[in-house]
């Protein structure tokens, strides 16, 4: 996908839906998430939701640094 530096919440938002899916076995797993730079959340909420849609019993998000 392109970055999303430039874009608004908005765009953010709607470039990161589907954009995610789980090929491995999750059912039952505690995971977590690691994303570099959260601005939005969009990406991170987006992974967690195909997580949690394949059936993990809980996602955590670690990140490294948060915009304002």
């Amino acid at each position: 996908t392109p970055r999303q530096t430039a874009q608004g919440r908005r765009a953010r938002r709607l470039g990161a839906q589907n954009l995610f899916y789980c090929e491995g076995e999750v059912r039952g797993r505690h995971l977590v998430v690691v994303d570099d730079v959260m601005t939005t959340g969009s990406t991170a909420n987006a992974a967690a939701a195909a997580l949690v849609a394949a059936g993990a019993a809980s996602v955590s998000v670690l990140v490294a640094a948060r915009t304002p």
